[in-house]
């Protein structure tokens, strides 16, 4: 199959072709989550990765407050 083909069968394929990043994590399963300790309010969190010695880790919360606003 040559790139040229690969365009037309986009809506044949089972699923709708559409990919899911919500729920299940959408990369092959579930996150491992990790505990750590919100670096800007001192609380429990749970994060999505492994904290990284001297960078700062934030809960949903405050991660959302530093987040530049979404267009």
């Amino acid at each position: 199959m040559g790139y040229e083909d690969r365009g037309g069968d986009r809506g044949r394929r089972g699923g709708g072709g559409g990919r899911s990043f919500g729920g299940g994590g959408g990369f092959g399963g579930p996150r491992e989550m990790t505990d750590a300790v919100c670096s800007e309010c001192g609380q429990p969190c749970q994060v999505p990765f492994k904290p990284t010695e001297g960078r700062p880790v934030y809960c949903r919360d405050c991660f959302a407050k530093k987040r530049p606003p979404r267009y």
